[in-house]
């Protein structure tokens, strides 16, 4: 009975580590830890040096060597930037049209891409086909009529016109179809059917509370797009009405251009983008590593 046990276990102390425990190994390795460093630097970098360029005088840009270590002006330069221009009017626009069309895209590319993924209806595959390939359409074939539109309606120079829009995306509801279609089950839905739920309230209490993480994931995107968004609203509104994009550009317009000053308007500029990012990174890294695993 011993010699039998003791042949069984042999192959087993002698197998080779699985795939799983190389590829960790393989992952974890000192070389993979310093590249992931050397990638991390250069990404912070300019974030980094436009925080520096932005506590320094002006005659410390053209600087050799530059300087790299952050000075003492950060609060004079912040005055200047909101005495130059009306920064504080356009942080608060970015916010409220970056907010706006970022509820607004989630909420409508969820509902749609839930009926186009579980929904049975006549020519759903014709309408998918057409809201793809409006993506196809370079937006400045639009912008002529968008803005005539836009004038038409009393909005030039407002921030209707830049909000209404961008209020849902091909690419949100064509992301949020995808997600559907493989993280949601039919036999939940159907379980909710049997419960007596219509199709708002398996929208509601069953398909919503399942899409949090790729909702999280559009949500970012959609934020950061709206936010540096800049071609559009240079069109549409008016330099009493900027955003944050078009009073950087006011700052940079004129025969000089005073980098410290444009560079502090960048750096107060990028800080709500990373709020919202540390306040909802974990369910965006969350959901684009549950796609990775369902991939």
């Amino acid at each position: 009975m011993s010699t039998v046990l003791t042949s069984t276990a042999a192959p087993a102390a002698a197998r080779p580590p699985s795939r799983t425990r190389r590829f960790t190994q393989r992952v974890t390795s000192p070389w993979t830890y310093a590249a992931l460093i050397a990638i991390l630097a250069g990404s912070a970098f300019p974030v980094y040096w436009s925080f520096v360029v932005s506590s320094q005088t002006p005659d410390a840009v053209g600087s050799v060597p530059p300087v790299l270590v952050p000075g003492g002006h950060l609060f004079e330069n912040i005055a200047r930037v909101f005495d130059e221009t009306n920064f504080g009017l356009a942080l608060a626009n970015s916010l409220i049209v970056s907010g706006t069309i970022t509820l607004s895209v989630v909420l409508f590319s969820t509902l749609a891409g839930f009926a186009f993924a579980k929904m049975r209806f006549r020519g759903r595959t014709v309408l998918l086909l057409l809201v793809v390939a409006t993506q196809a359409i370079p937006t400045e074939l639009g912008v002529v009529p968008l803005y005539i539109m836009m004038a038409d309606f009393g909005w030039a120079g407002q921030l209707q016109a830049v909000i209404v829009p961008g209020l849902v995306t091909a690419f949100g509801v064509f992301f949020m179809r995808q997600y559907f279609e493989r993280a949601l089950p039919l036999e939940l839905l159907e379980a909710g059917r049997m419960d007596g739920c219509g199709s708002l309230r398996l929208f509601w209490h069953v398909a919503l509370p399942a899409a949090r993480p790729a909702a999280a994931v559009l949500g970012l995107f959609t934020f950061m797009q709206a936010w540096n968004d800049f071609f559009w609203p240079l069109v549409v509104l008016v330099p009493e009405n900027p955003t944050v994009q078009t009073a950087l550009s006011t700052l940079a317009s004129g025969y000089t251009t005073d980098y410290t000053l444009v560079l502090t308007a960048a750096t107060l500029g990028t800080i709500p983008v990373l709020v919202v990012f540390l306040l909802f990174g974990r369910q965006i890294v969350g959901g684009i590593m549950q796609g990775a695993l369902k991939g």
